[in-house]
């Protein structure tokens, strides 16, 4: 949600030394995001330590002087991450007792030391910083600036994030390398001091209960919090915000939901391809991100591109959009033309809409709230019981790869709710999980076997 936070007032702590380290995946690149801070909230003018994702990319720390009128110290990168499609790992350490004024402030992403920065201003030696500064005024808050009254939500997904009290570390006490494929890795459980103020959240399904053994449980300040089957370890496909026709859309819950804010025809396509495998996800119609008016959600197309959008006059009839996707009347088109009609009764809020792609043998199969459309049999190999198969327009130019994709036909509608693996539509957990192929995600039906959910775990299978 984009006004959760979470909250907590602790005691003094050591104010010279210490660290951040968590794991987060993007979502909204809008505007400039908090991932930690403090303020004063009784003092005249204030004290504060915020660390955040600036609308640019950049990443950034600042402490700000005690009457609130300038900003004492600060660093901010020079380089952007705008990706959100993975995981970043950044940390950060502080330690003004060093001797070297670059060293006190230090920032590491996906284990490597950052140092390159457009702004640059360190602390002085034996500096005094605001970080846990500690007492009932300086309350410590994750996800927002100042405990939730300034705004600048994070957007996004969080996992395993560490506040050290004391001690500052380097990328290496929270990640590491992985041996055989050579890609920057989480440690679960890595051995560090937390010290006073120190904590380990956001951990697996302990969500915001400290696993440290300070017991500095985090209380949730507003919004929600929903658990993700989406990991550093596994990172599920999601609807790419970079990449769509128009902007007339809003995203939600992680990039696994939509809706259409205007009239105009738009479509967006998702993070991960499938070049080969099979692949199983889900979709519903979902009021609480769209008009709630459920008029207009005949209008709703759920299927899959070969290509990047290219402003199209029409979705779905025009052939460059070089795709197979479903309407909810039941009309499947391919390529600008209607290669199924009717199948079903058409879509309701309740109904789970359910797509499977055979990349092996290019065959796209739809079903409904259990049971496969057209006497589709997802596991027919290259027979293709039931299945529909994209076909290449003369006029397009395909990527060469397929991925997931939504749209709607000229008019505002119902938003819809994907679930890609993670065991939600929405904020909704799934009433009873199928069975599900090669153990990957958590799904509301069966996954046909050999499928999987498309993840990089699945992409790997």
């Amino acid at each position: 949600m984009a006004n959760t936070y979470l909250t907590r007032t602790f005691s003094a702590g050591n104010r010279k030394t210490g660290t951040i380290s968590v794991w987060l995946k993007r979502s909204s690149l809008a505007a400039t995001q908090n991932i930690f801070s403090t303020w004063n909230t009784s003092a005249n003018g204030y004290t504060s330590a915020i660390i955040n994702i600036a609308s640019s990319g950049r990443i950034g720390l600042f402490n700000y002087t005690a009457d609130g009128t300038s900003t004492h110290t600060e660093f901010q990168s020079n380089a952007s991450y705008r990706d959100v499609s993975g995981w970043y790992h950044i940390v950060f350490s502080w330690n003004t007792t060093l001797s070297t004024a670059s060293d006190r402030y230090k920032l590491y992403v996906n284990g490597e030391r950052i140092t390159s920065f457009s702004t640059a201003t360190y602390p002085t030696l034996n500096e005094d910083l605001y970080f846990d500064i500690g007492g009932s005024s300086n309350p410590v808050s994750i996800g927002s600036e100042h405990s939730g009254g300034g705004g600048g939500y994070f957007n996004g997904l969080m996992s395993h994030y560490h506040h050290t009290d004391g001690t500052a570390y380097d990328a290496s006490a929270f990640g590491e390398t992985d041996a055989t494929t050579g890609e920057w890795k989480i440690k679960t459980s890595p051995s560090v001091t937390y010290g006073t103020n120190g904590f380990f959240i956001l951990k697996d399904g302990n969500g915001i209960t400290d696993q440290s053994t300070n017991s500095n449980d985090f209380s949730l300040g507003g919004g929600t919090i929903t658990k993700t089957e989406d990991n550093p370890s596994n990172v599920f496909n999601v609807l790419n915000p970079l990449d769509g026709y128009q902007s007339n859309y809003t995203y939600a819950q992680g990039n696994t939901a939509v809706a259409s804010s205007s009239g105009s025809r738009t479509y967006v396509t998702s993070t991960l391809g499938m070049p080969s495998g099979k692949y199983y996800w889900e979709c519903k119609l979902d009021a609480t991100i769209g008009d709630g008016s459920g008029g207009a959600s005949t209008s709703v197309y759920v299927g899959i591109t070969g290509q990047n959008p290219i402003s199209p006059s029409q979705f779905p009839s025009d052939g460059t959009c070089f795709n197979c996707v479903m309407n909810t009347n039941g009309q499947v088109y391919s390529n600008g033309s209607t290669i199924g009609s009717a199948l079903g009764s058409g879509w309701s809020s309740t109904t789970i809409v359910m797509m499977a792609y055979d990349a092996d043998n290019n065959k796209m199969y739809f079903g409904k709230d259990g049971t496969w459309l057209n006497s589709g049999d997802p596991t027919s190999g290259s027979t293709g019981t039931g299945a529909f198969t994209p076909t290449t327009a003369a006029s397009a130019t395909p990527i060469g790869v397929y991925m997931p994709q939504w749209g709607v036909d000229a008019v505002a509608s119902y938003g819809t709710s994907f679930n890609f693996g993670n065991g939600y539509f929405g904020t909704t957990a799934v009433s009873s999980a199928g069975t599900n192929a090669s153990g990957n995600g958590i799904f509301e039906y069966d996954v046909p076997t050999g499928y999987t959910a498309l993840s990089t775990k699945g992409l790997n299978l």
